[in-house]
């Protein structure tokens, strides 16, 4: 049976399993494939707390095969505390710090023979998803899985709006916001979170069901048994990532991405996971797509009476695959060892939450990418999470420089259009979600929201975000004036700024980029990182 260890020189080897049964391993155990057990385990991120024990399961699953596991951890920030301040800026970068230490343990050891990777929220299944990439061996995803929630997501939203008012007290939002987190487990509504854990499916590099499997569930420990089972298979295989990470398989989580009207942060992701592999994905094969697939199934913050739990209790990713299946590449091979075809024939009945193609919620995806005048390289939109009909907002600028300028506004109108900007990857730097502004908006009106920045995928509204060029480059966000007429054309992509060319051209003549204090960390950042249209990528490694 493979196994790395035993191809060092040796007395290098006999070194390196002196030092590694000093650390707890046993010397019989070390003939076995060693499989690295890479944990985001921490006490801080709800959707990582459970993962010291899921951890134990896979070691099981892993032992039970015939291999040796060997676990280590890294950083994971919670996006939850992080809205609304500074510590934002920290949460994308994180993501290449992440797959940084990640190639870093595995290759300068260079004695693992595959991976199982444990990650749940935001910017942490992308940052696994990477390194397993960039390495490429054996790889396989596990998620901790979302908490069932006690309420529905309209009464957590009612709370929070409550307290924005006044209306309660601190103490009383905690207890509220507990009836809808209710214990460990990845928040319950659709975010970057749960999109990646159902688009890790997707795209071939977790067990069909891993992405919504409830936390803590005797389902979810068994998951993640057999996911340890199945790496050792997968080492035996020689089944490695790009093997899998082809472009139909790119397409096919794009697909999924768009019928459930997923995160707009998972465009970021697929694009940089896609650099990896030399995949060559732009945001055009997202547009090109999102016209013609539909969405087929609404949780918050589509909707305000469903969570994900809902969508495993209809099946799940691979229930959503099976009504795309028509339009999905089937042919391509993921970590069961099987093809797409072969997964999808063993799903049995899919709940009505997942319609069909015949009959889908909109025609479109719920993802659509604009372009014009404000937004040359594009910008994205979550249509989905729009409500009523309205197709063409156009409304007057108020422009802030950053998102604590926009949360201190007064006497916000119903006719304008917030314009926060210098929020984006190098002007933040670190490229903020701005989800309390889309929640500030929702009590203290406002027509929509652009901006340079991300939003988080609970965020709803006509918001329109990851504007490229960006304002610290220059883009055309930088250029916008209080009172300009900007209108967002949904129907046709558009976003455009109502200005004269030649005014336009005056502006920037005075044009001076704002540059924002930052540390050493995210001044190194700014230097190194790609548009967002690009995937937010750290260029020149």
């Amino acid at each position: 049976m493979i196994n790395r260890l035993n191809q060092l020189p040796p007395f290098q080897r006999a070194i390196a399993k002196a030092h590694l049964c000093s650390a707890g391993a046993s010397y019989e155990d070390l003939d076995r494939p060693i499989v690295a057990v890479v944990n985001t385990w921490n006490e801080i991120a709800p959707g990582h707390a459970p993962l010291r024990e899921l951890a134990e399961h896979v070691k099981r699953g892993i032992f039970q095969a015939g291999g040796t596991p060997l676990e280590f951890n890294t950083i994971a920030i919670c996006d939850g505390i992080t809205q609304g301040h500074c510590g934002m800026n920290y949460v994308l970068p994180s993501r290449e710090l992440i797959a940084d230490s990640i190639e870093t343990m595995i290759l300068s050891h260079d004695i693992f023979d595959g991976m199982v990777l444990l990650g749940s929220c935001d910017k942490i299944v992308p940052a696994l998803l990477m390194a397993a990439a960039r390495i490429d061996f054996p790889s396989i995803l596990v998620s901790a899985g979302p908490n069932v929630p006690e309420i529905k997501p309209r009464d957590s939203k009612a709370a929070r709006q409550s307290f924005l008012r006044g209306e309660i007290d601190e103490r009383t939002l905690v207890a509220e916001t507990l009836k809808y987190y209710p214990g460990p487990g990845i928040c319950p509504y659709l975010g970057t979170a749960n999109t990646m854990g159902m688009l890790t499916e997707a795209i071939g590099l977790a067990l069909p069901g891993n992405g919504l499997v409830p936390a803590q569930s005797s389902l979810r420990f068994s998951l993640a048994k057999e996911s340890g089972i199945q790496i050792v298979k997968l080492i035996q295989a020689g089944i490695s990532p790009k093997q899998i990470l082809s472009k139909e398989a790119f397409e096919n989580a794009i697909r999924v991405l768009l019928a459930i009207g997923g995160s707009l942060n998972a465009v970021l992701h697929l694009l940089a996971l896609a650099k990896e592999v030399d995949v060559d994905l732009t945001l055009e094969d997202f547009d090109r797509l999102s016209r013609i697939t539909p969405l087929l199934t609404a949780v918050v913050p589509n909707d305000q009476d469903h969570t994900v739990v809902d969508i495993h209790r209809a099946g799940g990713t691979p229930a959503v695959m099976k009504r795309l299946e028509p339009l999905l590449q089937t042919d391509i091979i993921t970590v069961t060892g099987q093809t797409v075809r072969n997964n999808l024939s063993q799903v049995q009945e899919i709940g009505a939450l997942i319609h069909s193609l015949e009959n889908p919620l909109q025609p479109e995806g719920g993802l659509i990418v604009l372009y014009g005048s404000l937004a040359p390289e594009g910008a994205l939109l979550k249509q989905s999470a729009i409500s009523g009909n309205e197709r063409q907002i156009e409304g007057v600028a108020r422009v802030f420089n950053s998102e604590e300028e926009c949360l201190e506004a007064k006497d916000v109108t119903p006719e304008e259009i917030m314009v926060v900007r210098y929020e984006g990857p190098a002007g933040g730097p670190g490229m903020r979600e701005l989800h309390r502004v889309t929640e500030f908006l929702q009590v203290h009106g406002g027509k929509a929201i652009l901006t340079d920045g991300r939003f988080s995928g609970a965020s709803g509204g006509v918001s329109a975000g990851y504007i490229s060029p960006e304002a610290y480059a220059g883009g055309p966000i930088a250029l916008v004036q209080n009172g300009d007429r900007i209108v967002i054309d949904i129907e046709n992509r558009r976003l455009d700024l109502m200005v004269a060319p030649k005014e336009l051209a005056t502006r920037r003549e005075k044009f001076v980029p704002i540059q924002k204090k930052a540390s050493q960390l995210l001044k190194g950042y700014a230097n190194r990182v790609s548009s967002a249209n690009l995937g937010a990528i750290i260029i020149n490694k």
